[in-house]
C-alpha cells in the first residue's frame, strides 16, 4: 500500500521498505511511476531502508496544473527531499533514472541534501543539441492530444532486442496530460546540468544504457570525479532490462564510497 506526505499543498505517494543505512531514494523518469525502479528497490531492501517516490504529476501523486514553474526540476528536487524528510530518511543516496536523474543533480549541488548520487541513463545534462531539441518540442507536446508525438518518442527508447515492459511503457507514456508532459520536457531543456554536476558535493556515479544521452568525456569535464557505467545489451530502460548489471554496479559504487552497511 502507498503512503502519502502533502508538500506544497500536493499530495506524493511513495513505498517505503527494509532498513539499514544509508537509506537510498529511488526516483523515476518522465511519464513513468515509481515502479519502474522495482527491481532496485527489491535488490536493496535487505539492506537499507529503501523509498520510491512518485513525481508530481506522475503515478498516485496529485497533478497540479503546469502553471509557470511548476515542474522545474529543482522543484521536483525539493518535493523528493520532502518526502525523505517527512519519511525520517536523512541524507540519503539517491538513485534516479533519467529525469530522475536531473532530479538527482538538483539535490546533489545543495550541501548536506544527499550522502551520494547514482544517475541511471539519465536525460541530457551537457548534451545541448537534446536539450534545445527539448525546449523546442514543448509546444508540440502540449497539442499532442492525439498522442502521436508521444508514442513515436516513446518507441524510440527502445532497443530492437529490448523487451522488458515494452508494449506497456509505449502504450502508457503518451497517456499522461500533454500540458504536464510539455511542461516536463521544457524543464528537461532548460535545466543547467551541467553546472548542477559541477557543484555536485558527494559521489556521483552515471550509468548509461547502449546509446548514453551524455558523453562520458563532457561529464567528466564537468565533474571530473565522477564515476562513469555503462550497460551491455539495452536501451533507456536498462534498469528493467539488465537490472543485474545496473543493481551490480550501484552495489559496487556504494562499497567503493564505504556507504554500504
Amino acid at each position: 500500500m502507498a503512503e502519502f506526505t502533502e508538500v506544497s499543498g500536493i499530495s506524493l505517494a511513495y513505498d517505503l521498505a527494509g532498513s539499514g543505512d544509508p537509506p537510498i531514494v529511488f526516483v523515476h523518469g518522465w511519464g513513468c511511476d515509481r515502479s519502474f525502479l522495482a527491481p532496485q528497490v527489491e535488490f536493496f531492501a535487505p539492506e537499507h531502508a529503501v523509498l520510491a517516490v512518485d513525481l508530481r504529476g506522475h503515478g498516485q501523486s496529485g497533478k497540479p496544473d503546469p502553471g509557470p514553474g511548476r515542474y522545474d526540476v529543482d522543484v521536483l528536487a525539493d518535493d523528493v527531499l520532502a518526502v525523505a524528510a517527512a519519511a525520517g530518511l536523512r541524507r540519503p543516496v539517491l538513485v534516479g533514472h533519467s529525469l530522475g536523474g536531473l532530479v538527482g543533480l538538483s539535490a546533489a549541488a545543495r550541501p548536506g541534501a544527499l550522502s551520494a548520487l547514482v544517475m541511471v541513463d539519465p536525460a541530457p545534462i551537457t548534451n545541448e543539441r537534446v536539450k534545445a531539441y527539448f525546449r523546442e518540442s514543448a509546444d508540440t507536446v502540449r497539442a499532442d492530444h492525439d498522442r502521436s508525438w508521444r508514442t513515436e518518442f516513446a518507441r524510440g527508447f527502445f532497443l530492437p532486442t529490448d523487451t522488458a515492459r515494452r508494449d506497456e511503457i509505449i502504450a502508457a507514456f503518451p497517456a499522461g496530460d500533454p500540458g504536464i508532459s510539455a511542461a516536463i520536457v521544457q524543464a528537461m531543456g532548460e535545466f543547467d546540468g551541467a553546472g548542477a554536476l559541477s557543484r555536485a558535493t558527494v559521489p556521483v556515479l552515471s550509468i548509461g544504457s547502449a546509446h548514453p544521452p551524455n558523453s562520458a568525456a563532457d561529464l567528466r569535464a564537468a565533474c571530473p570525479s565522477i564515476t562513469i557505467g555503462q550497460t551491455v545489451g539495452s536501451g533507456h530502460f536498462n534498469q528493467l532490462e539488465v537490472p543485474d548489471q545496473v543493481n551490480a554496479m550501484i552495489a559496487k559504487f556504494l562499497a567503493v564510497n564505504q556507504l554500504s552497511p
